[in-house]
């Protein structure tokens, strides 16, 4: 299963800490971040990850995170 969600990360430096933060939480699935893309786009992939829990940790860590209810938002 995989969620997209739009994110206000940045620098590399912060995609790099936030996704070893992800993996330690939830280390079968993959997390990749288009900090090139308007939105900031972090793609999550895997099972038993749930959306709310990765907003969670990204808000606790200052960051902006909403689910992109359509994948639309890639087009654009």
């Amino acid at each position: 299963m995989a969620e997209l969600f739009k994110t206000n990360v940045q620098q590399h430096f912060d995609a790099i800490r936030l996704k070893e933060l992800l993996v330690a939480e939830f280390p079968k699935a993959t997390f990749r971040f288009d900090l090139q893309h308007k939105d900031k786009l972090l793609r999550v992939e895997g099972w038993n990850v749930p959306a709310s829990r990765i907003v969670q940790i990204l808000k606790h860590e200052g960051f902006y995170c909403e689910v992109v209810e359509t994948n639309d938002e890639l087009k654009k």
